[in-house]
Order: C-alpha cells, then structure tokens, then sequence
C-alpha cells in the first residue's frame, strides 16, 4: 500500500482554514493537525518513515473489530481488517510503527484448498488499518479468508467473486442496509442478515452517527459496560471519527454480517454531518463554521470512513475529496451505479427542512449529484448491456408528499428538493432505454416500495422503474408497523405501494423474468433478542415495470 498523493481540489482553503484552528477550536489540536497532514497530503510528521513492529510483540488479539470484504469484481475481492488490540484506546493499542500481516484466501472454509496468499503491511498513517485487494481469482465464486499477524489468527470471513462480464448469469440475491446509530439500539437485525442467503450486502449510509454516546449507550441502556468517555461528545476530529468506527464496529452483530457477506458501501450525512451539502455544513446560526473550516472536518470523515470500510484504493481520499461513486456488474444480470449524492449536491432548498413547493427546486441548476456524477451515470446507462440497472443511493427518491393538502409539503433534503436534477435523471433513463430501472434508498428510517412515475402527478403516467427503500437498522428506535403518518402519505401518494416504521432490511432477489424483494423487520431494538420476520413481498417484471404483492 502507498502513500496518496494526489493533490486535494481544495488545498488552498485549507491552508487558510489552518491559519484559524486555534481561534476556532473545532478541532482538538492533534485532531487538527492530524486533518490539516491529510488534507494536503502530507503525512503526519515520522510515520511514513515508520520502523516495523515485531508482530511477536502484540501480546493481545488484535483483530477485536473481525474482518470484512467488499466491491466483488469478476477477478478479485477486497479483503479488510484492523489492528487493534485495545479499539476504544486513540492508538488503538499499538506503537505508530508498521505492522506486516498476513492474508489467506481458500475454497473451504477449513482452509485445506487455498486459492491465493499474500502479505500487506498495515501503516499508522492509516490506523492500522489493512485493505488487501486480492486478483486473478475464479469469477462466479465463493470464498474464505482470515488473517494472520504474529501468532494472532483473525475470525474467518466468507465472500465471493462476481460472476465474469459476459456471464448471462440467472439469479442475483442481495440485501440493502442502512442508518445504524448506536444509542438508539441493538443492531440485531444484521444478525440475522448474517444468516441470509444473499450474495452481497448494499450499505446505503449512515453507518455510524456523528452524535455523542454517553456512558451507557444510549437507548441500549448497558449494564455489563461502561462506554470511555472519549465517545461523549461529537465527531468532528479525525481522532473522534476512528474511534467511533471502534464503537460501532466492535458490536457483535455487525461484524457477523460483515463476515459472512461482502459490503458495497456508500455514505450518506452522518458519517460526516447531519444533512450537509457539499461543502455546506448543517445551518447553525448560533455557531456558523465557514465552509473552508467544514471541509477540515470532512477529510478527516472521509479519511477515517475509507480506513474503516472495504474500499478499494481509487476510493482512497485526497484531502476532503474522494470519489466514491462507481460501478459494478453482476455478469448481464445487473449493473449497479452506486451514487454519492452528498459530496457534490447543491445547498438545501429554502433553509432546508420540510417545506412548499417552490420554484428553487425546480432551478435546473441545482444538481443533487454534480454534473460530473451525473453525466457519468447517463453514460453508463447508454452503454449498459444488463438486464437489470440498479442505482445504490442515499435519499428518498420518488415524490413524496407529505400532506393531503394541495400543495404539500416536501422533504428538501431528498430528491424532492431538487426536482430538476431528478427529471434529468429520468430523462436519461428514458433516453438510455432503460426498461427495468431499480433505485435503493436508506436515509429515512422506514420502508417504502414506490413505483417511480414519468409524472408522479399523474398516476396513470408509464412507470419507468420502481424504488426499494430499506428501513433502518436501528435509528428511531423500535418504530411502528404503522406510523403516524401511514394513512397520510398512502393517500397522498398513489405510487407508494408500502410503508412499514419497524427495523430492519430488504433482501432482492433479481432473476431473467421478475424482481422479488423481501422486506424484513423486527419488533424492538431497544432491547436484545428481537425475531425476524417478513412484512411484505412484492414483485416486478422484466418489461413491465411496476410492484405487486407477491
């Protein structure tokens, strides 16, 4: 692994924002200057030159935070871990010094046919994290991996290949998560995920939450524990950022379904700042943050969610920069174009928050996703030759009124926001040829299952695809079969033909004739224990968009 050096777009501001640290006190002073290094991409003063540890000197388990794999290519995985033999400690429990570990791949989980092994050091300037892309690998199969760094052996992992390019491959399942935050519950649902046949996990954002957690976990009320006090207080240092992937990695359920399934990840707000906007942080007229001062704090978010994730190394950032849009294939089966759709969107509408329609969201120059992001996935939907075009994003998609009222209210911070930018996208889906479109959305802490409209004012207009959206893993708490507000947006919104306020995830299954997706919820997560179970079924045909009951 080497050092980035690509330069940040953003170098200058942050070298003025620097001029301002000790003023400002937003950032602790090793925080700062931890950032500020990344940033401008240069390392911390005397670990890139570091000595390597004798790995038979690390007198504990240093994989207390498991293993994870992620973004199956035909070819390769990319395999994670971390080093950490005391997690909730800032160095984790080791000296700034290299560490080489060792890696194994194999056919069996026993490890009697080993496919590939290899070695990869995990550096300080990276928290001694390890992202070892594996290659030359059989398409189309499953595999196990472990680790290995002195005479620690880490949990084994379970992932796969994708099937070859040209593979016209039958069936395809996958789960899609989001929203994790701690204090408000037990992630129990990924222990049942764990369990699931699927074939890859989407993570749609917020997976983890910038809040502070408070000695007893907030809504999980520990008995057995007494959380430090390092995470009762809010994210905003690179320091505050690794340790609170500790926190949540290190909850048991997580890191079973991270070891049995391979992740592709997407952030959403909370892995940097509840709902900003690019470089915009969150509206808060007592403290106003520049936006050269925010974007210290997004590199070291950036910085410390792609040490923590199973990213591959075009996703590594440059400063507060990084390209985390790309794409996948599933052989002819499914395209997937997994978006970023914070990083580069315009400012909220009128102060954010739920409003009036109005014409701002309607400004064609306002973009949700950049107009570099965009004109990408519009190309690659021009030159896709799969089945299925799946789109992994982050917010609520399809219109969604929020009142009976004409007009209603709309969510500024979705897609509803920025409804030019989301009628270019359809336009370019329509363009594309695109018959049978799929969008996967988290954020909003319930399940929804819409028909995506040319004219959603118009419920007999064609539908151009339909959009899955996962409920939270935890965040709101227990939830509700049926909200508050069930009745309300039912009727308000002809083309949404589900909504469910309990927890837990969805499960698709794509094949050559249809689309079934499985969502399933849990009673409570305020406490341990909850059971699964299936609140609705729903299925789509190829070349006849639109859900029905299954």
């Amino acid at each position: 692994m080497t050092l980035d050096t690509r330069p940040s777009q953003h170098a200058p501001e942050l070298r003025a924002a620097a001029r301002h640290i000790g003023r400002r006190r937003f950032l602790t002073v090793t925080g700062a200057a931890a950032a500020l290094a990344f940033s401008v991409n240069l390392p911390a003063a005397g670990t890139a030159s570091a000595a390597e540890l004798d790995a038979a000197k690390i007198t504990e388990n240093p994989f207390t935070l498991g293993v994870a794999s992620g973004d199956p290519q035909p070819g390769s995985v990319l395999l994670w871990t971390r080093l950490a033999p005391v997690p909730f400690q800032p160095d984790g429990g080791l000296p700034a010094e290299r560490v080489l570990v060792h890696w194994e791949l194999a056919y069996d989980e026993r490890f009697r046919r080993i496919a590939r092994r290899g070695t990869v050091t995990a550096h300080p300037e990276f928290h001694h994290t390890v992202h070892a892309e594996v290659g030359h690998l059989d398409s189309g199969r499953v595999f196990y991996y472990r680790f290995r760094t002195g005479s620690w052996i880490s949990p084994t992992g379970r992932t796969r290949t994708a099937p070859a390019a040209f593979d016209r491959t039958s069936a395809l399942t996958f789960a899609a998560v989001s929203c994790q935050a701690y204090t408000d519950g037990y992630f129990t649902p990924y222990g049942h995920l764990a369990t699931e046949d699927v074939d890859v996990v989407f993570h749609l954002g917020d997976y983890l939450y910038e809040y502070a957690v408070n000695s007893v976990g907030g809504y999980r009320n520990h008995t057995d524990r007494t959380l430090p006090a390092v995470f009762n207080r809010e994210t905003v240092s690179l320091e505050d950022y690794r340790l609170r992937y500790a926190l949540y990695k290190s909850d048991p359920d997580l890191m079973a379904a991270h070891a049995a399934h391979p992740f592709v990840v997407t952030w959403d707000d909370h892995e940097t700042e509840n709902n900003y906007a690019g470089h915009i942080p969150e509206d808060n007229p007592a403290n106003p943050v520049p936006p050269e001062e925010f974007l210290l704090r997004r590199a070291a978010a950036y910085r410390a969610y792609w040490e923590n994730q199973p990213l591959r190394s075009p996703q590594r950032p440059a400063g507060p920069d990084m390209q985390l849009y790309r794409r996948l294939h599933w052989g002819r089966l499914a395209q997937f174009d997994v978006l970023d759709t914070r990083q580069y969107r315009s400012d909220q509408a009128y102060g954010d928050g739920l409003d009036l329609p109005g014409p701002e969201i309607d400004d064609p120059a306002r973009t949700m996703t950049g107009e570099t992001q965009e004109r990408w996935l519009l190309n690659g939907w021009r030159d896709s030759r799969a089945l299925w075009n799946v789109v992994p994003q982050q917010a609520n998609f399809s219109q969604r009124k929020l009142d009976l009222t004409d007009p209603a209210r709309l969510a500024m911070d979705a897609w509803d926001g920025y409804r030019a930018s989301r009628r270019r996208i359809l336009d370019g889906a329509k363009a594309a040829g695109v018959d049978n479109l799929m969008v996967l959305t988290g954020d909003v802490h319930v399940a929804y299952a819409y028909d995506i409209k040319d004219d959603f004012d118009d419920p007999a207009s064609r539908t151009l695809g339909t959009e899955i959206v996962g409920s939270s893993i935890s965040s709101g708490r227990d939830g509700a079969d049926k909200p508050a507000t069930w009745d309300t947006y039912t009727r308000a919104n002809p083309h949404m033909k589900f909504y469910n306020g309990l927890r837990g995830y969805v499960t698709v299954e794509l094949g050559r004739e249809r689309a079934r997706a499985d969502f399933r919820s849990v009673p409570y997560v305020t406490r341990p224990g909850a059971p699964i179970a299936t609140a609705a079924s729903f299925v789509t045909e190829v070349g006849d968009q639109g859900l029905k009951p299954a």
